[in-house]
């Protein structure tokens, strides 16, 4: 599944062409993906203008006076900015197209998603959508650090990887960026989450912004179908040091790489330099 610098990818990469436009229409050929698309996407998103597009956690949403069209890329989902006419192929589900302007040419918004596990919804103006409720922190922000992890992490039995994948907890810490960044702080992924100290909660949380920040940088990590919006993968996943290496050696001591199942994910750690 796209983690957040992939989604953040998807937004740095779509909204230059999308901001200021108005939506001339939208073409669904399909009712549903995870879930039905709601009648808004086809009766209120054409003749609006997008305002603004945002993520928050892995969804993004484009937001306009009318409200708000909110996407999850899923599994398997791509955003592509392409030219009208561009060929339909068996899993391009929906197209939104977007107005001519003095600078640009008319484009649609392509949403390829051949798992359809992805979304596509609405949000109105004023409104949280439930699926944004209850959520944690941006880890990029200055509301994420050690002391909130500390604190929210007492009396927490569950192994310090689940923790910091929990949305209510830090939202897009995904499966791969929690073992990378559990890594690189030295702290076993098994270990309880409320046995964890407030110095390595700080360290931790200072690793997830980074290793945040330079995946994004870097155009996020390609694993199976990612892509980014203009077609090229991003290279992050050259600089994994524990997931997906099961049996190799340690970049830092050499020690084989172990892997475990922790909340149906698999977890991947190095037994010497993780404690």
């Amino acid at each position: 599944m796209p983690e957040l610098p992939e989604v953040e990818t998807t937004r740095r990469g779509i909204a230059p062409y999308l901001v200021g436009r108005r939506v001339t229409g939208v073409t669904l050929r399909r009712p549903d993906l995870r879930w039905p698309i709601p009648p808004e996407i086809t009766t209120l998103l054409p003749g609006q203008r997008i305002d603004a597009v945002e993520r928050r956690a892995k969804y993004l949403l484009l937001h306009t006076k009318a409200g708000s069209a909110l996407l999850h890329l899923g599994m398997s989902g791509v955003l592509r900015v392409l030219p009208p006419d561009a060929p339909v192929g068996r899993h391009d589900h929906v197209d939104i197209a977007l107005e001519r302007t003095n600078a640009q040419a008319p484009r649609i918004l392509r949403f390829t998603d051949p798992r359809r596990f992805g979304c596509l919804l609405w949000q109105p103006p004023g409104t949280t959508h439930e699926l944004l409720a209850g959520l944690g922190p941006e880890p990029l922000t200055d509301a994420f650090d050690g002391d909130l992890l500390w604190h929210r992490s007492r009396g927490r039995t569950a192994a310090v990887k689940l923790f910091l994948m929990d949305n209510a907890v830090v939202v897009g810490v995904g499966n791969i960026y929690a073992s990378e960044a559990l890594f690189r702080a030295g702290i076993d992924p098994r270990k309880p989450a409320g046995s964890v100290s407030r110095v390595r909660y700080a360290r931790l949380a200072a690793e997830v912004k980074r290793l945040l920040a330079w995946a994004i940088e870097r155009g996020g990590t390609t694993l199976r179908d990612f892509l980014n919006p203009d077609g090229a993968p991003g290279y992050f996943f050259r600089e994994l040091m524990v997931y997906g290496r099961t049996g190799e050696p340690c970049h830092v001591c050499g020690t084989p790489i172990r892997q475990v199942t922790l909340g149906q994910r698999s977890t991947f750690w190095c037994p010497h330099c993780q404690r």
